[in-house]
């Protein structure tokens, strides 16, 4: 029986289980229109509707006609909150009846103060105040400031002294921002000058999309304000699975009753942070020793698990919740991303040690596969960082390994690091390939021989890539705010820059996916509360606006049903505007659905 007929077979028992023990929700539906107090029709208005705990919500995108209609799973007394660019959002207290349509219209007022509408920009327009006098310095700030949060946003855009700034950067060092003396300084100056209290005054220009009032997003909210929860995965039984890397513990949500549920790692005998003990991780919000990071599930139904924090791989089983822990050795620094290939082979990079790591269910044994060194300071660097670790762990939390690493002392920052990061399988010949973050390289791991072939790319930060159906490789270039596509048969890349909502801003692509049915990319951006979805039969990008300020988004995968899910990180999440961190799921007709579903449904009363 092959991986995928498995698959299948496993997915239909447990859909079957969850069709025994599920009720029928009850659901509410709204109609109405949004226009200006002139009168004129808004598109692309978000409309959310809350439930009565405020723990879910959904949301859909007004049309051009300024009409909307969405049908939820609540009823009674909810919260509805009428959100647009540049102007107030409206909240109102709204009935939802059991059966039936409701209908509320609403009128925006646009915003006057100019404080307020400060306020209300995205964290990309905050950043175009940085006056950066060097490229190379705002070059290294893109890289290594801008990869667990939002910068600019109401939380870190705070004015503070030029040492205040300072003590901020030493602390993000703590989690890996790989930043040369002068570049601390440099990068602390320049955010003490920029951020002040006065107002920023931009120009943004918010496209909408013919496509975007077809849209419907749900949320789930999960976790606390010290939730870290790295990545979310979609299960065969088409649950969203995300694994807290602060708490060391899988989140699980019932995507039919709502229902979330939590899961611990079994302990182990480290302390907190792991291997990594002598690293300060910010904010408090790593608790735990192990560091969930990425899953993927396999054609049993387990899970694979890289903990990032203890260097050992995790198997999770759904079904009976156990987990199984699989050692490493503490020379392999921070495992990362993990895929699983048709022949249920785990793969996966370890960033800190240069690495991937084949991993056999079967007979239990790893394969470390070495990659190339790439010049003489990152092989002394690959060669030195398991011993700058372990001598740092005597001393717990005092970050000495940032002073002991040759990034600092040999005064070459992050270009020191290969740093190998995403990886994926090629569906067409079964190879594997990673990016290398800060040397911006691709690489070709044969699954045979393990010969490996790197390649460098056009545009910098090449981040987590996919491949599509047909072995082409999508890859996101986060420094650049671009999408790159390559042709591993020809050899050829054709690169596409992003859409920016003003001058002078940036997007920090995280991470992509391929939807399996419609071929389309989906993008996460992350600077300015949006994601992406590249058609590429037309070359054309549609933006999506979140319905959640400070919007960090991780990993895309795809549900049975055609929806794209990812998992709200901001770290912290206590920055996020709902203040703790969220599941959420968008599917790209669910609006138009609603609509012609409640249209035919007043058509027949």
């Amino acid at each position: 029986m092959s991986k995928w007929t498995k698959s299948i077979c496993w997915a239909g028992l447990l859909f079957a289980l969850a069709l025994l023990t599920i009720e029928p929700a009850s659901a509410g539906s709204l109609a109405g229109e949004v226009t200006t107090t002139g009168g004129e029709p808004l598109s692309g208005v978000l409309v959310t509707v809350f439930d009565a705990a405020k723990r879910r919500k959904t949301t859909v995108y007004t049309a051009p006609d300024g009409s909307y209609a969405i049908s939820t799973a609540y009823q009674g007394e909810v919260l509805v909150r009428v959100r647009a660019p540049l102007y107030e959002d409206v909240e109102r207290a709204v009935s939802l009846p059991a059966e039936g349509l409701a209908s509320q219209d609403f009128t925006l007022s646009a915003m006057v103060d100019p404080k307020a509408l400060s306020d209300s920009l995205t964290a990309s327009a905050h950043l175009t105040r940085l006056q950066w006098d060097d490229p190379e310095l705002r070059d290294a700030f893109v890289s290594q400031c801008n990869y667990c949060h939002q910068v600019g946003n109401s939380l870190t855009r705070v004015p503070r002294e030029e040492s205040a700034w300072l003590d901020t950067v030493k602390r993000m060092e703590g989690y890996f921002a790989t930043l040369t003396h002068g570049e601390a300084d440099g990068i602390a100056g320049t955010l003490a000058q920029g951020f002040t209290a006065e107002p920023v005054a931009v120009v943004q220009t918010y496209p909408v999309s013919p496509e975007l009032h077809h849209a419907k997003v749900e949320e789930w909210l999960v976790g606390d304000g010290m939730s870290f929860i790295h990545d979310a995965a979609v299960g065969f039984d088409d649950n969203l699975y995300g694994a807290d890397e602060g708490h060391d513990v899988i989140w699980h949500l019932d995507r039919a009753t709502g229902e979330i549920s939590t899961f611990a790692e079994p302990d182990i005998d480290l302390p907190r942070g792991g291997v990594l003990s002598g690293i300060p991780f910010p904010i408090g919000v790593f608790t735990g020793k192990h560091g969930p990071h990425s899953l993927a599930q396999s054609s049993d139904g387990r899970f694979w698990i890289t903990n990032a924090l203890s260097s050992t791989l995790a198997s999770f089983d759904p079904i009976s919740r156990e987990f199984k822990l699989y050692e490493l050795g503490h020379t392999h620094l921070y495992p990362h991303t993990v895929r699983v290939d048709e022949h249920d082979i785990v793969w996966f990079t370890v960033v800190l040690s240069n690495e991937v790591i084949r991993f056999d269910p079967a007979t239990q044994e790893f394969t470390v596969i070495r990659l190339p060194h790439n010049g003489f300071w990152r092989r002394l660097t690959d060669l030195l960082i398991p011993a700058v670790v372990k001598l740092a762990s005597w001393f717990p939390e005092h970050n000495l390994a940032t002073e002991l690493s040759p990034h600092r002392w040999a005064n070459l920052g992050r270009t020191i690091f290969n740093f190998p990061y995403g990886i994926d399988v090629n569906p067409v010949d079964g190879s594997i390939w990673y990016d290398k973050l800060y040397l911006n390289k691709i690489g070709r791991i044969d699954p045979q021989t393990l010969e490996v072939t790197e390649f460098d790319t056009p545009m910098k930060g090449p981040r987590r890539p996919r491949f599509d159906k047909h072995g082409t490789l999508w890859i996101p270039a986060f420094d650049d705010s671009a999408l790159m596509r390559y042709e591993p048969v020809t050899g050829e890349f054709k690169t596409y820059q992003l859409p920016l909502l003003g001058p002078d801003e940036y997007e920090v692509p995280y991470a992509l996916n391929i939807h399996p049915d419609t071929g389309d990319v989906w993008i996460t951006s992350n600077m300015s509360d949006r994601w992406f979805r590249f058609v590429p039969a037309t070359e054309t990008f549609i933006s999506y606006p979140s319905p959640t300020r400070v919007t960090w988004l991780r990993d895309w995968e795809f549900t049975s049903d055609g929806k794209a899910c990812s998992s709200q990180s901001n770290l912290p999440s206590y920055a996020i505007e709902d203040w703790v961190p969220s599941f959420i799921c968008v599917d790209a007709e669910g609006g138009n659905r609603d609509r012609k579903a409640l249209l035919k449904e007043v058509a027949v009363e």
